[in-house]
């Protein structure tokens, strides 16, 4: 289930260098001229700007021009900043959700805790049931093993020396040694997996979401009968998770 992580990332990219060219551009500007000034390729240009449009970043008027959009003109207020960043990855979690067919989450690790932010669910992809609070078991799920990946050895240390590592099921590591020898050997191309760790009935996937010094993953769960689907599901994760990160990045 190898994954390109730096693809998210490389969007985001480009997709920045298209909002800075729109912006300067009040009148509008069209796709030769963003081709022109931010050097992109036909194929990708046009990629990002259904990504742009999709998302509300850009509008593209009745001439064919682009502008900036409602969404980047909410994040880019003084106020209502905050209000307006959970609306639109609210919006963006919802579209993954249905991309994807399972719950979706946003996680971050704050203050040495696992959190998770938001998510999105529904009757066809209900959410994982919490049986045990997700910041004491960061060892079993995906998402809280994504987020210590991301930390230096001594921040997992510490973490798991805060949380002991229970056993949850009986495919839960408990073995700090396993435990970070397992993490230390997680390519950052494969997502971390949670096969019924968690809770019994349960698998999970989850992809790094950072931006900047900010620690974050994004995850999906899926019943055990649609496990078969995991490997697609994660990998749609990985591909969606550009907008995610922009917003976060704006």
């Amino acid at each position: 289930m190898r994954l390109e992580p730096t693809a998210p990332y490389r969007s985001v990219q480009g997709a920045l260098r298209v909002l800075e060219t729109v912006a300067r551009h009040t009148g509008g500007i069209g796709d030769a001229g963003l081709a022109r000034e931010t050097g992109l390729g036909p194929e990708r240009l046009a990629a990002l700007l259904r990504m742009l449009v999709r998302e509300s970043y850009v509008e593209r008027l009745a001439d064919g021009a682009y502008v900036t959009g409602e969404a980047l003109a909410g994040l880019g207020a003084a106020r209502g900043h905050e209000r307006a960043l959970r609306d639109q990855l609210q919006r963006t979690l919802d579209r993954l959700r249905d991309s994807v067919g399972a719950a979706v989450y946003l996680t971050r690790y704050v203050d040495g805790e696992v959190t998770v932010t938001q998510y999105a669910d529904g009757p066809a992809t209900p959410k994982v049931n919490e049986w045990v609070d997700f910041r004491v078991s960061a060892h079993a799920t995906a998402a809280g093993k994504s987020l210590l990946t991301q930390l230096d050895h001594q921040g997992r240390r510490d973490h798991l020396a805060r949380h002991r590592p229970a056993r949850l099921t009986s495919h839960t590591i408990t073995s700090d040694k396993l435990l970070l020898s397992r993490l230390e050997a997680q390519p950052p191309t494969v997502p971390v997996l949670d096969l019924q760790e968690y809770a019994v009935g349960t698998v999970c996937a989850a992809v790094p979401i950072t931006a900047g010094a900010s620690v974050g993953s994004l995850a999906l769960s899926l019943p055990v009968e649609h496990a078969h689907r995991l490997r697609e599901a994660a990998e749609t994760l990985n591909r969606n998770a550009a907008p995610v990160l922009l917003s976060l990045a704006i």
